[in-house]
């Protein structure tokens, strides 16, 4: 199967000459921007020592064009990349969203449709809560 069939969610079964859907991951990329690089550094260090997020990256600054308000505007901000799993998601987005220094961020998750299963493995016990004594 090759890489663009993979994403595009088809996958071309040489045998029975069919396309069948690829699986997903349970592997998520969530982003958010932020106003300044102390807020991202913030909410990316707060969800991976968590365990919300098995790792985060801050990218920035980065200019943007965005409607708010009825108005157009541009700015900076700061892109946090979050890396977690379907089952920790629902966490990671409540913390987020308590945490983020706007009422309403951009807050999105994208699935991750393939990597390698070590990386997968990792990201598992990466995002697993501490068992309790």
């Amino acid at each position: 199967m090759s890489l663009r069939e993979l994403c595009s969610g088809m996958a071309r079964d040489p045998d029975e000459q069919q396309y069948i859907v690829a699986e997903m991951t349970e592997i998520l990329n969530v982003a958010t921007t932020t106003p300044d690089h102390e807020s991202a550094q913030r909410l990316a260090a707060s969800a991976v020592r968590s365990r919300l997020a098995a790792s985060a990256q801050v990218v920035g600054p980065i200019e943007t064009a965005f409607w708010h308000l009825g108005e157009f505007g541009t700015g900076v901000e700061w892109q946090v990349n979050l890396k977690t799993t379907t089952d920790r998601y629902e966490e990671l987005q409540a913390h987020l969203l308590a945490e983020h220094p706007w009422d309403n961020p951009d807050l999105t998750a994208t699935t991750v449709v393939a990597c390698p299963p070590r990386y997968l493995e990792w990201a598992r016990a990466a995002t697993r809560e501490p068992a309790s004594s």
